[in-house]
């Protein structure tokens, strides 16, 4: 049995250099507790996911990423539906889940505590056959995604550069929600699926969700007036987003989105360009997870 560690080496909007001195202090942690360490570093986006099926096909009992949201998400993604453990060294712009879940910062005290830790279950959402584990959504937030994979500036300010110039010139769509035999009709900025409560950087997008209830929560913005909108903003940081004009949250195990123009969505902040019907779901405590 050993541990892999998967290294995302520019997560963070670091410069790729910073990859060696990561591998060197992941080696140096693990080593200390006399078991085998396997050091990878990715190379594109995708390649997190193909290196941890290789780790679990070469028997890893744990396997640790190191990197943001969209690095989780891909190391997530292989071991998900298998008893083999995740482990998170968060180094990305939000860290949402990461926060979510209580990880440590440091990253050698988050190598350390999950090694320690017992593996509990949390559960993962699917939305149109792609995993996620912190949200998945449509709208202004799928918007930036898209442009953020995109810039030469990453990092935390990059993020909210562009998420400012999106509330300017973003158009909301209209769409049809279906929560079991209920339909809405919704002319939304956003509509997020959160199997965890954050965005990222403390933005709490479903202050009430909880990552091992065997739900998702559905949150809709609804547009009634763009200076409104942007002016209640601060309640994504204070727990009262709930109360923002037209925001609507409720816990569903599916549901199906539909639109008359094709939908891009993003599943843990990494874009993706969906069709004009979109559905998801949960699988409760499909993925085991390191956390002290």
């Amino acid at each position: 049995m050993s541990t892999a560690i998967i290294i995302n080496p520019i997560s963070g909007g670091v410069r790729r250099a910073a990859a060696q001195a990561r591998a060197e202090l992941a080696r140096t942690v693990v080593d200390t507790r006399g078991e085998r360490v396997d050091v990878f570093v990715t190379e594109a986006v995708g390649h997190a996911r193909e290196l941890a099926t290789v780790a679990v096909k070469q028997g890893a009992r744990l396997v640790m990423a190191w990197g943001g949201d969209g690095t989780i998400n891909e190391v997530a993604s292989a071991l998900a539906f298998s008893d083999v453990a995740l482990g998170i060294i968060p180094a990305g712009s939000g860290n949402g889940l990461a926060r979510e879940l209580g990880v440590d910062p440091r990253p050698g005290v988050a190598m350390a505590d999950a090694l320690a830790a017992e593996a509990r279950a949390i559960d993962v959402g699917e939305i149109e056959g792609r995993l996620f584990v912190n949200t998945a959504g449509i709208g202004v937030d799928a918007f930036v995604a898209s442009r953020f994979s995109l810039a030469r500036r990453r990092g935390f300010l990059g993020y909210v550069g562009l998420t400012a110039s999106a509330l300017v010139t973003y158009v909301p769509t209209e769409y049809r929600i279906t929560v079991g035999e209920t339909r809405v009709d919704a002319r939304a900025i956003l509509v997020t699926i959160a199997n965890s409560a954050q965005f990222g950087n403390g933005a709490r997008i479903a202050p009430g969700a909880r990552v091992d209830d065997g739900l998702l929560d559905l949150v809709v913005l609804e547009e009634r007036w763009r200076l409104v909108t942007v002016s209640q903003l601060p309640r994504l940081f204070n727990g009262t987003v709930d109360r923002m004009r037209g925001c609507t949250i409720q816990r569903i195990r599916e549901v199906t989105i539909e639109a008359d123009q094709p939908m891009s969505f993003h599943v843990d902040g990494e874009p993706v360009v969906g069709g004009t019907r979109l559905r998801a779901r949960v699988h409760p405590g499909a993925l085991r997870v390191a956390i002290k």
